[in-house]
């Protein structure tokens, strides 16, 4: 059984707005930040393919990627899973206000 090691993640004062931006500008990625959004304080996260997306799983992979380096969602491997959450607590610590924006707007 290969276990997987931790993936590198950006401080909180690495997270820059406008790679955060870029990152959520993807309906995409902006679907799975939704879905990350919906858990209950406290989850373990969402498993790598848990939300339904109509695209491959090397594409999913470069989408978590992406959110993951822009410092909107952590990416915790447990056994042979890895588990996304949202960064909330950093993303409303530097920009207040801005989540609930992007989240609230019509899809």
């Amino acid at each position: 059984m290969e276990v997987m090691t931790d993936l590198p993640h950006p401080t909180r004062d690495e997270i820059r707005i406008e790679v955060v931006l870029h990152a959520l500008a993807d309906p995409v990625r902006l679907q799975l930040v939704r879905a990350l959004a919906e858990l209950p304080d406290g989850a373990e996260g969402i498993a790598c393919g848990a939300v339904e997306l109509p695209i491959s799983k090397s594409t999913r992979t470069h989408h978590i990627r992406t959110l993951r380096e822009a410092g909107v969602v952590r990416v915790r491997p447990k056994g042979t899973v890895r588990f996304t959450t949202l960064r909330r607590d950093d993303l409303d610590a530097l920009y207040p206000g801005m989540l609930d924006g992007i989240l609230a707007a019509k899809h």
